[in-house]
């Protein structure tokens, strides 16, 4: 497989794996948001690391770490990175607890949007015909979500313009996604370490031992998916990784709806069903590319 594809199939990976994190949450009572946002930190580590031996990147981490020493404006860059990366967990988290969940997919429906702009103006990106034609009718979801509502969410604002700084943070930085995630994590252990013993839940998990099995599966499911959204990250160009994103937002919705019970009114099909429409134009699009790649690589 060439390089788009992989980053095509990593990309569709990463959003599997993400939408499978609001659901598993209602697991982990009667832990709330935030003992679980430290958890994920701290069971994130050791699995990522055993991600690290799965496929033997041990030299690339070492390598990430050399140059992290010679290179002392990376440590300056990370805990930004971490700070960045920690906010958007916190919102990941919170909104499906109490809630929330369709407000989050409306912003990582606007983040491909925000993730085209930034490819456009930063990085000289050209869509394609289709690619453009996606994208109108995803700024008519838009307008029609802000004329039905008159605002936006801070759910759907932190997620939809929180996400495009950190990539072009991290794209800047150049480390490899596994490395730089558990940089990033190192960064936020002790703070994690310091709210579990703060907040004093060794009572939580003598009434729940099933935590001790739930928790390092949180832990890999996001080490899992967050390595294949870095990697796909780097594989492929800005505009067309975030209108792959389309992906996430949508099986979000359908998560919400069908099981965690949110309401879904009719006027709401001007704002979901253009965004549909650009997401169905989008894996068209991403299909096209494929099979001309393929058939160049052949020939």
């Amino acid at each position: 497989m060439n390089i788009s594809g992989r980053g095509v199939a990593l990309s569709v990976a990463a959003s599997l794996l993400f939408v499978t994190l609001p659901g598993y949450i209602r697991f982990l009572a009667p832990l709330d948001s935030i003992l679980i946002i430290a958890h994920r930190v701290i069971w994130s580590i050791p699995m990522v690391l055993l991600l690290v031996l799965f496929t033997r990147q041990g030299e690339v981490l070492r390598s990430a770490g050399r140059r992290l020493l010679r290179e002392r404006w990376l440590l300056l860059c990370f805990p930004i990175s971490a700070a960045m990366m920690l906010v958007q967990w916190g919102v990941f988290i919170w909104a499906p607890m109490v809630g929330r969940t369709l407000e989050l997919s409306l912003g990582y429906f606007l983040l491909p949007l925000t993730m085209v702009l930034c490819g456009r103006l930063f990085y000289g990106e050209r869509l394609t015909s289709l690619q453009a034609i996606a994208v109108a009718f995803a700024v008519i979801g838009v307008l029609h979500e802000l004329w039905l509502t008159r605002a936006f969410s801070w759910f759907t604002l932190i997620t939809a313009l929180g996400y495009p700084p950190y990539f072009m943070l991290r794209r800047k930085m150049g480390v490899d996604a596994l490395s730089g995630f558990i940089f990033e994590m190192l960064i936020l252990l002790p703070f994690a370490l310091l709210t579990l013993w703060y907040r004093g839940d060794g009572q939580v998990f003598a009434d729940a031992p099933r935590l001790w099995l739930l928790l390092p599966v949180m832990g890999l499911i996001s080490a899992l998916a967050f390595g294949a959204m870095m990697a796909s990250s780097r594989l492929l160009p800005m505009g067309l990784f975030g209108i792959l994103s389309y992906l996430e937002p949508a099986l979000l919705f359908a998560i919400a709806v069908l099981f965690l019970g949110e309401s879904f009114e009719a006027a709401q099909l001007w704002t979901y069903g253009p965004i549909w429409v650009a997401v169905l134009l989008t894996g068209w699009d991403s299909a096209r590319m494929l099979r001309r790649q393929a058939r160049r690589g052949m020939q």
